[in-house]
């Protein structure tokens, strides 16, 4: 088996993670602040958002004219599919969660990474909630819908 994959994968988390780390929304407080728009509204996250976007609408136009990764791998691309009621439900869930607890995944596991207690317990109800999901959707032990 190649390193090269788990290397760029590994590699690619810790910058995502030093991302969220640098911007700030690794701190609840900050991303908390950042939802309050009728409170103490903080503004900075929404230009983390804008530059994270700006670059990431380059790359992913520039990879679709692409059928490999730069390490060999296809791209495989989401197709579109109906706004049904799981999707509205996740979506809710996961939007209430962010807000409650101002972590996301990414950012709860930047938190455990700098051993946080509350970010610890967020991603235990994460991986609880998910195999409850899996099993309540009868995909209880699935990793993955992606090919290969």
């Amino acid at each position: 088996m190649s390193v090269v994959k788990p290397a760029v994968a590994l590699l690619s988390g810790l910058l995502f993670g030093a991302g969220l780390f640098v911007s700030g929304l690794s701190d609840p407080a900050k991303v908390l602040g950042f939802l309050d728009v009728f409170g103490t509204w903080d503004p900075s996250l929404a230009l983390v958002m804008a530059g994270a976007l700006s670059v990431v609408v380059v790359e992913f136009n520039g990879a679709r004219a692409l059928d490999r990764s730069f390490i060999g791998e296809p791209f495989v691309w989401p197709k579109s599919g109906p706004v049904d009621l799981p999707l509205v439900a996740g979506s809710i869930l996961f939007g209430l969660g962010w807000g409650i607890a101002g972590l996301c995944p990414g950012t709860a596991l930047v938190g455990l990474g700098l051993g946080r207690l509350p970010a610890a317990l967020f991603v235990i109800g994460l991986l609880l909630g998910s195999m409850m999901g899996g099993a309540w959707s009868g995909e209880a032990g699935r990793t993955s819908n992606r090919p290969g």
